[in-house]
């Protein structure tokens, strides 16, 4: 390696609750002499670090700028409400946002939701992050929505979380068509993002990997032309080896009999088997070719005497 090569290596941005550890490990496992380095971010960094080239790749929360980044999917987080282990939300397995309704609930700068109406009476003041948040949360101000993965970064242990869900529909006498729900609750999507100007092969290695390809199934060289229509080829051999190996039913049944083409398959799989399929063969041919196809063989008196008896009555059939 001259001293203007640099070796191959990846870069991965990751969001704060991301947890690439097992795509990783399988990076390891697969790229052992390419290094993968984590490179974490913040949500608002995330994109921009792409852009920058900082990061190859980024594990990110949706949505972003389709303009120059592709994304993809991978899954939506479960929304929880982060709340003090002796408050009264506890005693039940999941709040629903009406449940919220009289409750503070801090809205964080960095909140990773798209609210059409966050839940609840707002605070006061909006703190600068999550983690921010979290610490008012223990001190007894407000409540705390996030995904799942943000309320077990930040856990305490005078801290729990519940799922949030949104209330049913309740129907007014104005019809179904005019019911009153309230606010959804949105989910955290979560993709992987890449620019898309610069997706190389290992970006394309760490999709194969996110999504989970085997070994066998994730890019690699490509086959020649040659090699790929071998592979597809269906194996039209067989019944050329096994005649060459004196193999019945390969040399005998279908290179000499209906489906072989006829008297001269026949004659023609006995002189290769040197006998023993020959004489097989022969018998839906004529007697004259069965024993010329058995003389020729090099099978020996008996073998070409043996076929053209066979062979004698094949011309009244």
């Amino acid at each position: 390696m001259t001293g203007s090569e640099v070796p191959p290596s990846f870069r991965l941005a990751y969001v704060p609750g991301m947890t690439p550890t097992k795509w990783v490990r399988i990076w390891n496992e697969r790229l052992a002499g390419v290094p993968l380095t984590l490179v974490a971010v913040t949500a608002a960094e995330a994109a921009d670090a792409l852009r920058h080239g900082d990061a190859d790749a980024a594990l990110l929360r949706l949505p972003v700028d389709r303009a120059d980044l592709s994304a993809i999917p991978l899954y939506t987080e479960t929304t929880v409400v982060v709340i003090p282990k002796d408050h009264v939300g506890a005693a039940v397995e999941e709040l629903s946002v009406a449940d919220l309704a009289d409750e503070v609930v801090l809205h964080p700068l960095d909140d990773t939701l798209e609210w059409e109406r966050p839940p609840g009476r707002p605070a006061f003041e909006r703190p600068a992050t999550t983690a921010d948040a979290v610490e008012l949360v223990a001190a007894g101000v407000g409540l705390l929505v996030v995904p799942q993965s943000l309320a077990r970064l930040y856990h305490r242990k005078d801290l729990t979380y519940r799922p949030l869900t949104a209330p049913d529909a309740e129907p007014s006498a104005a019809g179904p068509e005019s019911a009153l729900s309230g606010p959804s609750v949105p989910g955290s999507r979560v993709a992987l993002s890449w620019p898309e100007a610069r997706t190389t092969d290992l970006v394309e290695e760490f999709i194969g990997i996110v999504r989970g390809r085997t070994v066998n199934s994730t890019r690699g060289p490509k086959k020649s032309p040659a090699a790929r229509e071998a592979a597809g080829r269906p194996n039209r051999g067989g019944a050329a080896r096994g005649a060459s190996a004196g193999g019945t039913k390969s040399g005998g049944a279908k290179s000499g009999g209906t489906k072989g083409g006829g008297p001269k398959s026949g004659a023609k799989a006995g002189a290769r088997t040197g006998g023993g399929t020959g004489a097989g063969s022969g018998r839906s041919t004529k007697g004259t070719k069965g024993a010329k196809g058995g003389r020729s063989a090099g099978g020996g008196k008996g073998s070409g005497k043996g076929t053209a008896k066979r062979g004698r009555p094949g011309r009244t059939s």
